[in-house]
């Protein structure tokens, strides 16, 4: 009998994940319905496993088993083996990764799972080592003994029975549209914000900062922003520390670039010292955004400063030149051939682990040791330097590097060496230059330069919100990212505006998903909020359209990540595939909830239409969930926001004026009013007529609607709790009505 897959068709991909497989002696196939074609025609199970480019698990994996020529022709007799790049096919890891969670309480990746020619999973897991290791079985060996099952015809029947139920369990989950019971059709209420800040503080470790007290730290910005809105409602100083803590430990620690700028992937520790050394767009979108917010409600200069060197990273390092930008930077780079060979048996060691001549090796590019600053640095700035970042012999790290980490403060710098912390301060400074510029000579890692719509979207947000607090050129960034991803990702002609998932060197990859369409229409709304240009708002609009027709079901009352997978959009393509549910997407995870964004959107721009749906289809999603939500609302931060929003009607600011000026921009930028609109507007007799045909509506919405310059002076209407101050032509006045208003008014 012949192999079910011949060769690996990996080469013909675009997605820099499945490239780097392309090479493998294992015969990996490109998810389709080829694919399973090949697995019924010959009556074998698939096995599936997803990753992504800048996953460290997945490198180790593929060196261990799927390079390896024996593992390699078990997996190939045996098996149609599909490889999946989860930032590509976010739907198809998404079902995975449920039923692994259900089965095995845990997740991650890679994501192994092995399934019937139908799609079905009936054996889950993580990464697998080739040989059994605590009581995990070896790779290779698994795949043995899932093979001779499937050739006995009664355990056959045993793994489809558990493949069948688990996808239901995987339906169940993932389909979940509860009716709300008769009388109880309401909103979950405004108390959600405090219990979910409630919980979130009982999960604060008090020492090191951040959620949980033992093993690996992951960034939640989600459970940041609750904690200080909770604050900013309540007051509760506890709930303002436990957010500036975390702030302060991951800026602190070694998850944060102390010599480059922005945010590794999480930390392996509690204390934040060692990361996990990949670099995801995602999280130096969302970041930024914390530490904004952070700066604003605190007027701590340091957590601007930590939000302006984060977009400089992405600006700097992620940003294609057209203004996009890319995914991930890779975890690994060649390790410079200096270190490791301070002695005999270090360069044995080397030699027996394939690391010499500069072999990638997670971190190489961000870690020091003495010898290295000392090469870089003259004294006092070295000394300086090394205290400062805690590069010391023996390090932090493998082999004896150091992460840079902050270790001492400026004015204990500046105490011991009877210096002003103002002489110490620019010495930091002109020695971290340096050690940046010695640090570009080394090999980088590798970039993978994906342009995902949902991602971008977020980085086009942070960009646009920082425009008022830190200045140009954010704001410009942001609107040319916007402009990138709706050039090449956008078909405006197509049936409610097709927008695409993945930009690829020129290749594109649709359709897109929940969170590419609603990501992107929230960072439109941001930029026309911080540019005061009515056209990324048309955009906001139209894709929010688009996304109420292909994902809400208004039956279910509720916002699928995926088309409907009945009505055809989902399945004409080759790529297809069977996809065992339709999605949907409650939790935040390493991104917010796509649904609880989708639904905080619609939210937010229904006040530039006259007609309400998009508030009421909002209004009915958090109803639809009431009960999940309330049941556990930390694990659902995006969707109490969305949820708050809907109860509070939130805070809008709209200016009418023909430009908002910049002193107004200011002023906005240094006010903490945590999701609150700003809607400019431009004035009546010369310029509302222009903008209202430009974004095709017939007569001023809501928002703008009565809201007019007094004397031709720019001028602020405030509202929040679907009550509104007076017209004021100063800007401080108006906000300070926010603080001094009945909450009854």
């Amino acid at each position: 009998m012949s192999q079910p897959t011949e060769r690996n068709r990996l080469d013909g991909e675009a997605s820099p994940y499945l490239r780097q497989h392309a090479d493998n002696p294992v015969n990996w196939q490109p998810w389709g319905d080829e694919a399973f074609e090949r697995a019924r025609e010959h009556d074998v199970p698939v096995f599936v496993s997803i990753g992504y480019s800048s996953c460290h698990w997945c490198h180790v994996m593929a060196e261990e088993s799927f390079e390896d020529e024996s593992v390699a022709a078990v997996v190939n007799d045996s098996f149609v083996p599909i490889k999946v790049d989860r930032e590509e096919r976010p739907d198809v890891d998404s079902t995975f990764m449920t039923v692994c969670q259900l089965v095995t309480g845990g997740g991650g990746w890679p994501l192994s799972a092995w399934c019937t020619p139908e799609g079905k999973p009936f054996y889950v897991g993580t990464y697998f080592p080739p040989e059994p290791r605590r009581n995990q079985p070896g790779f290779r060996g698994l795949c043995e003994r899932i093979a001779d099952s499937w050739s006995d015809p009664e355990q056959r029947e045993e793994m489809k029975r558990r493949a069948d139920q688990w996808t239901q369990s995987a339906r169940d989950e993932l389909e979940s549209v509860p009716t709300p019971a008769e009388g109880d059709a309401s909103p979950p209420g405004s108390d959600l914000l405090d219990t979910a800040a409630a919980a979130a503080l009982r999960g604060y470790d008090e020492e090191y900062g951040g959620f949980g007290s033992g093993g690996a730290k992951f960034p939640m910005p989600g459970r940041i922003d609750l904690l200080m809105r909770a604050y900013a409602g309540r007051g509760r100083d506890a709930l303002l520390s436990a957010a500036t803590g975390t702030l302060d430990g991951m800026a602190d620690g070694g998850m944060y670039d102390q010599v480059g700028g922005g945010f590794h992937r999480y930390a392996v520790d509690r204390q934040w010292t060692v990361p996990h050394f990949e670099k995801m767009l995602y999280d130096n979108a969302e970041l930024p955004m914390a530490y904004l917010d952070g700066y604003r409600l605190t007027g701590d200069p340091r957590y601007a400063r930590v939000a302006s060197e984060s977009l400089a990273f992405l600006d700097r390092e992620l940003r294609h030149e057209g203004g996009g930008f890319f995914s991930t930077l890779d975890a690994r780079s060649r390790r410079p051939a200096s270190r490791g060979s301070d002695s005999e048996a270090d360069e044995e060691a080397d030699v027996d682990a394939g690391n010499v001549g500069g072999d990638d090796v997670e971190g190489a590019f961000y870690v020091w040791t003495p010898e290295e600053v000392d090469a870089v640095l003259d004294e006092p700035a070295a000394s300086l330097a090394k205290d400062r970042y805690g590069i010391r012999s023996g390090g932090n790290f493998e082999r004896g590097t150091t992460v840079p980490t902050i270790a001492a403060s400026v004015e204990g710098l500046a105490a011991d060496r009877d210096l002003s912390p103002e002489a110490v301060r620019e010495t930091l400074v002109e020695a971290r230059t340096a050690l940046f510029d010695a640090r570009e000579s080394r090999p980088r890692p590798a970039r993978d330069e994906k342009v995902l719509a949902s991602w971008n979207g977020r980085a086009i947000s942070a960009f646009a919100r920082a425009g008022d607090s830190l200045g140009e050129p954010y704001a410009e960034i942001a609107r040319e990212a916007l402009d990138f991803c709706r050039e090449r990702l956008y078909d405006a002609d197509a049936d409610a505006g097709a927008l695409a998932r993945r930009w690829l060197d020129g290749d594109v990859r649709g359709p897109g998903y929940l969170d590419d369409y609603a990501f992107l229409a929230r960072g439109a709304l941001d930029t026309y909020a911080a540019t005061g240009d009515p056209e990324p708002l048309g955009f906001a609009l139209d894709l929010a359209g688009a996304l109420v027709e292909e994902f809400y079901d208004a039956d279910d009352g509720t916002i699928y990540f995926t088309r409907d997978l009945d009505d055809g959009t989902a399945d004409d393509r080759a790529d297809a595939g069977p996809l065992i549910a339709r999605p949907q997407e409650f939790t935040d995870r390493s991104t917010p909830s796509s649904l609880g964004v989708a639904a905080e959107t619609l939210a937010l721009l229904d006040g530039f239409r006259a007609d309400g749906e998009f508030r009421e289809i909002a209004e009915r999603v958090v109803t639809t969930h009431g009960d999940r939500i309330r049941g556990s609302p930390l694990e659902h931060a995006s969707l109490v926001r969305a949820a708050d929003l809907v109860e509070t009607g939130g805070i809008e600011v709209t200016i009418a004026a023909a430009e908002v000026p910049r002193e107004w921009r200011e002023t906005l930028g240094e006010r903490y009013l945590p999701g609150a609109l700003v809607a400019p507007r431009p004035l009546t007799e010369t310029g509302l007529d222009e903008w209202l045909d430009r974004l095709g509506m017939a007569e001023a919405p809501p928002i703008w609607a009565d809201r007019d310059a007094t004397d031709g002076e720019p001028t602020a209407y405030v509202c929040e709790g679907f009550t509104c101050s007076p017209p004021r032509t100063d800007l401080d006045a108006a906000l300070e009505w926010l603080e001094t208003r009945e909450p009854s008014e």
